[in-house]
């Protein structure tokens, strides 16, 4: 779903109610293909077939997904057992995102999204950082005590080159062209055409894990 100003305000409003996820949407309309969600066409393996999996795709130079990171971590604290969620990364081919994606595999590797990811969206949003070069994101991270030899060890390191070019194409494979997105069970891209804010996308996404199940 592309994002436009106007629809980021409208979501900018939403987030007034954001500390409990509203049933009501969901409730009284039924998820409607080419509204609400389309088709992920063939579908997509997933890591456990055992699994639900949900995949929210993103960019830490998106300024959406700053504002939507916080909702979704607290909605994706709320799935059960049967649930997978991962946040994929993207580059879309530009090298400045292609390097943020490098960060957040490396801090991943190192275990420190948790407490970097929201400081990371407000220096590149609110603060107008320019975290675009190793270099720009190594001197910042000096700054939030994290292990910088270990940082330039893994950022253009073979695994986390590999992480990249796999998320890169399994952005393709679902035919993302715009972030944030949410992706369910390799099967299902919600839409959210007449979604009035962040929230109805989140009851979506619900939806879609109920059609999953069954």
């Amino acid at each position: 779903m592309p994002i436009t100003r106007r629809r980021f305000n409208q979501y900018l409003v939403a987030l007034a109610g954001a500390s409990n996820i509203p049933l009501a949407w969901g409730q009284a309309h039924a998820l409607r293909e080419g509204i609400d969600w389309r088709p992920i066409v063939p579908p997509a393996p997933r890591q456990d077939p055992e699994k639900i999996e949900v995949i929210e795709f993103f960019s830490y130079g998106c300024p959406f997904c700053g504002e939507f990171d916080p909702l979704i971590k607290a909605w994706a604290a709320t799935l059960p057992d049967d649930i997978i969620f991962r946040q994929q990364p993207v580059s879309f081919g530009r090298m400045a995102w292609a390097n943020l994606a490098r960060l957040y595999f490396v801090l991943d590797d190192l275990g420190d999204t948790q407490r970097l990811n929201p400081l990371i969206f407000d220096a590149l949003g609110r603060q107008g950082r320019r975290l675009y070069t190793e270099r720009a994101i190594s001197n910042w991270l000096e700054l939030h005590d994290v292990d910088i030899a270990a940082f330039q060890a893994g950022f253009q390191s073979e695994q986390v080159t590999a992480r990249l070019q796999a998320s890169d194409a399994l952005a393709t494979q679902y035919g993302i062209n715009a972030v944030p997105m949410i992706a369910v069970d390799g099967r299902f891209i919600v839409l959210g055409q007449e979604a009035r804010g962040f929230n109805d996308l989140l009851t979506i996404a619900s939806g879609l894990i109920d059609k999953a199940r069954r």
